[in-house]
């Protein structure tokens, strides 16, 4: 929408650990209701430009706006952090991270999981708060698993659990650092599912993934990443079918081969 800043807006972002530059320039923009898959190899930049997005990691330069927002940095160089703590809480709770690992609490059951973000960091009522996550869990298919504790699921169960905790924190867009690579097949698909319906719902998703069905079956916009630069982007159909640059093509086809 015109009329409304993007939601998620990355500028000319470059990232480094050390001496090795990571990230060398990245420009990524999120509307509100807009679904864009990062792809490329191991190593491309993906991951580490979505923990840049959440404020999980810091980046050297360029800069970052949530909801058109800006936000506030001291330093430069490796020495750049995040000015303002309180801005930097309030960005993330309102993108809700899915990583790749599930990271429940293992002593908590599924419900406790669930609730326990909104609670502790957000001070939300218990009880509104108790029936959203019943909302959710039963939203991606376990409301029959509140009582059970992480180790008694599966890893499906486990990330639909970790989908569900992310949406009761209602964020302002969801992010998935490959949601489903620690899965089998089968069970891979019970969380491609939910993702492939959330995205129906117009919900705003910055997802890393290697399944390049799920990429362009939910996906408005896709980001090829090489070495740490935007190699390629654009609408999923134009870029799976039709690549332009010989790195997508033979990246698409090691894929394929896989």
């Amino acid at each position: 929408m015109p009329d409304q800043p993007p939601v998620i807006e990355i500028r000319d972002l470059h990232k480094s650990y050390g001496q090795l530059e990571v990230l060398k320039g990245v420009s990524i923009t999120a509307h509100r209701g807009e679904v864009i898959s990062l792809i490329g190899s191991s190593g491309s930049g993906k991951s580490t430009l979505l923990r840049c997005a959440n404020l999980l990691e810091d980046s050297q330069q360029g800069e970052i706006l949530f909801k058109g927002e800006p936000v506030s940095w001291k330093g430069s160089g490796l020495a750049r952090r995040p000015a303002d703590a309180k801005q930097v809480l309030r960005i993330r709770t309102n993108l809700s991270m899915v990583f790749q690992q599930f990271n429940l609490w293992a002593h908590m059951t599924i419900l406790q999981n669930v609730m326990e973000a909104p609670v502790t960091v957000l001070g939300r009522d218990r009880a509104d708060v108790e029936e959203r996550a019943r909302h959710y869990l039963d939203k991606v298919g376990i409301g029959d698993k509140c009582a059970a504790y992480p180790a008694q699921l599966s890893g499906g169960q486990q990330q639909r659990a970790a989908i569900a905790r992310g949406l009761c924190m209602e964020p302002e867009a969801l992010l998935f650092d490959e949601p489903t690579s620690a899965l089998d097949p089968e069970l891979e698909q019970e969380v491609v599912r939910v993702i492939k319906d959330l995205a129906t719902e117009g919900r705003t998703m910055l997802i890393v993934t290697h399944d390049m069905k799920m990429a362009h079956d939910v996906s408005d916009h896709v980001v090829f990443l090489h070495q740490g630069l935007i190699e390629e982007e654009g609408a999923p159909g134009p870029l799976f079918d039709a690549p332009k640059s010989e790195r997508l093509r033979g990246f698409l086809s090691s894929t394929k081969a896989a």
